[in-house]
C-alpha cells in the first residue's frame, strides 16, 4: 500500500480493498489504525511557518524611501526641531505598522484552509461505526457519508444511494455532482471523478461509503494548501516603482550632498558651515510628504472602492488596479447571477422562449416573436405545472428579494411557474402530493403521485433525462392536450438545439394512475410526454457592458472555471467576449506543454474544467508575457491563483474564507461590473499619486539648486534648513494632499493600460519638473539677491525665498490637477479641498512672515508690498509657463 501521487479513480474497488488490507464488513482493526496514524501522520494540513513577528516588523523599514526618512528625521532631531522630527518618525512608523498588519493578514489564508479539518466523522472500526475526529482517519478507513456532512478526506467510492456532493470550493462546478462507483480513465480531470470525494467539500443529498485513500498534506486540498504557500505574492507596480525612484533618489542626494560638502570646503569655508549646508540640501531634496501622501491617496482610494462593493484588503491593490492588463474571471456569480433560469420550454410542439433573469417571478413567454398568454395554452400550463409539483423546493419572499430552499435546478421550475400564474401552495393545495420517487442515478428521474381534487383522478409526474423518459412515454401532447404521437427524433434534435445554446435540459411525463403509491415498475411504460424545460445560469445584464468597457480600456478579459466547456463557452459569447472561436478544457491543458501556455492565452478566452494548479499556471503564463492580473475566486480551489495574481478579487456573498484571505480585495456583491468599477477607481488613484509626485519633485529640486548654487556661488544660503523643513512638511499637507481628492478625469477607461515597465515618469514629466524647479531656482536665487542688493537684511531676503517658493508651489498645484489640461478644463471647484488647502496655507504663511514666535523660531521677518508683487509674479511666471506647455503638447499630440 502507497497512498500517494495515485490514481485512485481508474483502479478498481476490488483492487484497493486488497492493496490497503482492507475487510469492507469490518473496516480497520484500532491497532492497525494506530500503526497508520504512526505512519502518515494526523489528517490534518500542516501549517506554514510565518516570520517572527519582530523581524516581520523590522522588515518594513528596510526600503529606500524608508531610509531616507529616518536620515531625514535623523537630520532634524539633530537640529533639535523635534515637532518636525516626531512627524516624519510618526509616518515611519506607521507606514511600518500598516505593512506589518497587512502581511500578518496575508499569512491567514493557511490557517483559514487548516480549519475545513477541524471536523468529526463516522468510521467503521473493527467492525463497529465509530464517531471519529477527521485528523484520527487513516488510508484504509471505511467512512459513511451522508447528507450535511463535510467529506473529511480524499475518498474513493464504494456505494452509494443518490450521493450528491457540492464540490464548488475546488472545481467551482455551480452544481451538486452526482457520485456513483465505477472505474475512469487515468485521464480524467478533477472536476469528473464522479467515483471520487474529496476533502473540505459538501454532501448535499443521498449517502455513501467510501475509504479513505489521501490524507493531510496529500489530500487535493493538501496540495491546495502547498500551492498556496509556495505561490508567489507580487511586488505591485507601484510599489516597485516607488522602490526603483526611492534608491535613485537616495544616491542622487548622497552625492549631491557630499559634492556640495566638498567644493565648499575647497573654497575655503569651515568644514561647520558647509555640514550644515549639505544638511539642508540634503533635507531640501527628500520629499518627506511623499509616504503620507501614497498612504492618504490610497486610503481614499479604498473609500471610493467601498462605496463601490469593492473591499480593499491591501492598499497598494488600489493602484495595482489601475495597472491591470489582463482579468481572469470565474463564471458562476461573477459573469453570471448564480441562478438557475428557465429561459425555453418545448410543449405542445412549439418553443417557447421565457424572459426575466434569476428567482423573482417576473417574465413574459414568447412564441414566434410575440407575448403570448400561457393561460391560452394548456400543453405549456401542464409542462409548467409538472416542474412545480415534481419539485421539493421552495420558492421565498424576503423583504424585496426572492430566494430559493432547496436545489437550483428546482427553484428554476418553481420560477418559471409563477412566471404563468401557477402558485406553488395554490397548485398542491389542489393537487396534494401522495407518494413520491426521489431521483436516482440509476434510474435518470424523479416522480411524484398527485390527487387532482377537482377531477377526483391521480396522475403522476416525471422529470428527468430526456432518454429515460422517452423509453416510458408511448405518447405526446398537442397543445390543448390532445394525445398525438410520440416524434422522438425530433425531440432528441430540439434537446440537442437547446444544449448547444449552454442550456440544461430536463423532460417532463405525466402518467394516470390508480393508487395512493407509486413504484419503479408502475411506471415503465404508458406515460404521456408533456415537454421540456432548458435553463441556464444567466449572464448578469450589467457584465456585457462592463467587458465592453474594459476592451476600451485596453485590458483582455479571460473565463477561467471549473464548468462545462460547452456552458462556458455560450456565456462567453452572450457576454461579447473575444477569442470565443473555441474554449479549452482541462483536460486538453494535460496534454500540452507548460511552456506554450503564454502563446496559447494570447489565442483564446475561456478554460472550462480547470483544476487548482491549472489555474495557478495560467495566471503564471500571463506574467511571464509581463501582464498585470486581476484573478477572481471563490473556492478553496481558487486560493492559489488568487494569491499569485497580481491582484487576488474573492467573492464576498458566496466566497470561502480561505479565498478571501488570499485576495487583495473583496466584491461584496460578487459582480464582475464592480471589477471594472474598481479598475477605473484604481486608474484614478494613479493618476492622482503622479499628480503629487510631479507637483512635489520640483520643489525639492529647487530647494536643492538653491542650496547649490549658493555653495558654488560663494553666497549666503538663501534658505535654512529648518525653513526648508516648514515649506516641504506644510506644503505637502496642505497644498499637495489636496490632490489626492481630485475627481476622475473624463475619458479615464478609454486609455490604454500603463506599460507596466514604464517608469512612473515619463521623460515628458521629467522635462516638466526639471522645467519648475529651474523658475524656482531662478525665481527665489534671484529675488534673494534682489533684496540683498537694496540693502535688506539676510532674513528678510530668506523671508522672501521661503514665500516664493509656497507661492510657485501654491500656482504650479493649480497646473498640477491635471497633467495635460487647465484647471478649468477639470472644474475650478470640482475639487474645493484645493481651495480650502490654499486658503490654509496663506493663513499659515501670513503667520510664518508676521507673527513674532514664528519669527523667532524660523528666523523670518515682515515684508512689504513690493515684495509680495514681485512674489506673485514669480508664482504667476511658473503658472503660465506650465499652462503654454501643456498647450504645446496638446498641439504636438
Amino acid at each position: 500500500m502507497n497512498p500517494s501521487n495515485a490514481d485512485w479513480h481508474a483502479k478498481p474497488a476490488e483492487a484497493l480493498l486488497s492493496d490497503f488490507g482492507l475487510d469492507i464488513h469490518r473496516g480497520l482493526s484500532e491497532t492497525e489504525a494506530q500503526r497508520r496514524l504512526s505512519e502518515y501522520g494526523p489528517n490534518r494540513l500542516t501549517a506554514r511557518k510565518g516570520k517572527n513577528p519582530l523581524h516581520l516588523f523590522l522588515s518594513q523599514f528596510n526600503q529606500a524611501l524608508v531610509y531616507i526618512l529616518l536620515l531625514s528625521g535623523g537630520i532634524t532631531a539633530f537640529l533639535e526641531e523635534w515637532v518636525d522630527s516626531s512627524v516624519i518618525f510618526g509616518v515611519v512608523l506607521v507606514n511600518a505598522v500598516i505593512g506589518f498588519i497587512q502581511e500578518a493578514n496575508a499569512l491567514k489564508a493557511i490557517n483559514a484552509l487548516a480549519q475545513a479539518f477541524n471536523i468529526s466523522c463516522n468510521a467503521l472500526r473493527d467492525g463497529h461505526r465509530r464517531q471519529l475526529s477527521a485528523s484520527e482517519l487513516v488510508p484504509g478507513d471505511l467512512v459513511f457519508l451522508q447528507s450535511g456532512d463535510k467529506v473529511p478526506a480524499d475518498i474513493r467510492i464504494l456505494r452509494v444511494r443518490e450521493l450528491q456532493i457540492d464540490e464548488s470550493i475546488m472545481t467551482g462546478e455551480s452544481l451538486p455532482v452526482e457520485k456513483h462507483p465505477g472505474i475512469l480513465p487515468a485521464t480524467t480531470v478533477l472536476a469528473d471523478r464522479s467515483n471520487m470525494a474529496y476533502s473540505s467539500t459538501l454532501v448535499t443529498y443521498g449517502s455513501g461509503i467510501g475509504m479513505v485513500v489521501e490524507t493531510g498534506d496529500r489530500t487535493e486540498i493538501g496540495l491546495i494548501n502547498r500551492m498556496i504557500a509556495g505561490a508567489t505574492e507580487l511586488e505591485t507596480p507601484l510599489t516597485r516603482k516607488i522602490s526603483q525612484f526611492s534608491r535613485l533618489l537616495l544616491w542622487i542626494i548622497i552625492a549631491c550632498a557630499v559634492l556640495t560638502f566638498a567644493v565648499g570646503v575647497w573654497r575655503g569655508h569651515s568644514m561647520l558651515d558647509m555640514f550644515m549646508a549639505s544638511v539642508a540640501l540634503a533635507v531640501g531634496a527628500i520629499p518627506e510628504g511623499l509616504p503620507a501622501a501614497i498612504t492618504i491617496t490610497l486610503a481614499i482610494g479604498v473609500s471610493r472602492m467601498a462605496k463601490r462593493n469593492a473591499i480593499i484588503r491591501k492598499l497598494p491593490a488600489v493602484e495595482t488596479l489601475g495597472s491591470t492588463t489582463v482579468i481572469c474571471s470565474d463564471k458562476t456569480g461573477t459573469l453570471t447571477q448564480n441562478q438557475m433560469t428557465v429561459t425555453a420550454i418545448h410543449a405542445g410542439g412549439d418553443l417557447f422562449e421565457i424572459s426575466g433573469n434569476g428567482y423573482t417571478p417576473e417574465g413574459r413567454f414568447i412564441l414566434r416573436d410575440k407575448t403570448i398568454d400561457p393561460n391560452t395554452n394548456p400543453a405549456l400550463l401542464e409542462c409548467l405545472k409538472a416542474g412545480l409539483l415534481c419539485n421539493d423546493a421552495r420558492l421565498i419572499a424576503d423583504f424585496d428579494d426572492w430566494r430559493i430552499e432547496g436545489d437550483p435546478t428546482e427553484g428554476a421550475l418553481i420560477v418559471a411557474a409563477h412566471k404563468a400564474g401557477l402558485h406553488q401552495l395554490a397548485v398542491s393545495t389542489a393537487q396534494p402530493r401522495l407518494d413520491a420517487i426521489p431521483f436516482e442515478s440509476q434510474y435518470q428521474y424523479m416522480a411524484t403521485l398527485h390527487h387532482n381534487l377537482g377531477r377526483d383522478a391521480r396522475h403522476v409526474y416525471l422529470k428527468g433525462s430526456l432518454e429515460s423518459l422517452l423509453r416510458r412515454c408511448d405518447n405526446a401532447f398537442d397543445q390543448q392536450l390532445r394525445p398525438v404521437a410520440l416524434d422522438k427524433a425530433q425531440l432528441l434534435r430540439q434537446a440537442e438545439q437547446l444544449a448547444a445554446r449552454g442550456l440544461r435540459v430536463l423532460a417532463f411525463a405525466r402518467g394516470d394512475h390508480q393508487d395512493n403509491a407509486v413504484q419503479h415498475d408502475e411506471i415503465l411504460g404508458g406515460l404521456s410526454f408533456l415537454g421540456l424545460q432548458a435553463m441556464m445560469d444567466p449572464p448578469r445584464p450589467e457584465a456585457a457592458a462592463s467587458i465592453a468597457a474594459c476592451y476600451r480600456a485596453g485590458i483582455e478579459v479571460k473565463m477561467i472555471t471549473g464548468d462545462h466547456p460547452i456552458t462556458a463557452l455560450s456565456i462567453a459569447r452572450q457576454l461579447g467576449m473575444r477569442h470565443t472561436e473555441r474554449t479549452v478544457s482541462g483536460a486538453e491543458l494535460q496534454t500540452i506543454a507548460e511552456s506554450e501556455y503564454p502563446d496559447l492565452m494570447e489565442q483564446c478566452s475561456v478554460y472550462a474544467r480547470i483544476g487548482p494548479e491549472q489555474k495557478l499556471l495560467l495566471v503564471k503564463a500571463l506574467q511571464t508575457k509581463g501582464h498585470v492580473v486581476a484573478m477572481t475566486g471563490d473556492g478553496v480551489n481558487d486560493a492559489p491563483a488568487l494569491r499569485q495574481a497580481n491582484i487576488g478579487v474573492s467573492m464576498g456573498m458566496g466566497g470561502t474564507e480561505v479565498a478571501k484571505e488570499a485576495a487583495a480585495m473583496i466584491l461584496t456583491d460578487d459582480n464582475f461590473a464592480t471589477i471594472e468599477a474598481a479598475v477605473e477607481e484604481g486608474r484614478g488613484v494613479f493618476d492622482n499619486l503622479v499628480k503629487f509626485i510631479v507637483w512635489t519633485l520640483p520643489t525639492n529640486l529647487g530647494e536643492g539648486l538653491v542650496i547649490t548654487t549658493a555653495v558654488f556661488a560663494d553666497a549666503a544660503l538663501p534658505i535654512t534648513p529648518v525653513q526648508i523643513l516648514w515649506i516641504n512638511m506644510t506644503t505637502a499637507v496642505l497644498l499637495g494632499l489636496m490632490l489626492a481628492f481630485e475627481p476622475k478625469e473624463p475619458g479615464l477607461m478609454d486609455r490604454q493600460p500603463r506599460n507596466p515597465t514604464q517608469p512612473i515618469l515619463t521623460k515628458h514629466l521629467v522635462f516638466r519638473i526639471c522645467l519648475v524647479g529651474g523658475l524656482l531656482l531662478a525665481s527665489a536665487f534671484g529675488l534673494f539677491a534682489w533684496e540683498l542688493s537694496h540693502a535688506e537684511s539676510l532674513a528678510k531676503a530668506r523671508t522672501v525665498s521661503v514665500n516664493v517658493f509656497v507661492c510657485c508651489e501654491l500656482f504650479y498645484l493649480f497646473n498640477c490637477r491635471s497633467l495635460s489640461h487647465s484647471m478649468f478644463k477639470v472644474g475650478l471647484f470640482s475639487n474645493p479641498w484645493v481651495i480650502f488647502g490654499v486658503l490654509g496655507m496663506v493663513m499659515l504663511q501670513m503667520l510664518f512672515t508676521y507673527w513674532p514666535p514664528m519669527q523667532a523660531l524660523f528666523g523670518s521677518e515682515a515684508i512689504g508690498p513690493d515684495e509680495w508683487i514681485l512674489i506673485m509674479a514669480a508664482g504667476l511666471t511658473v503658472y503660465f509657463t506650465i499652462g503654454c506647455e501643456k498647450w504645446l503638447m496638446r498641439r504636438i499630440k
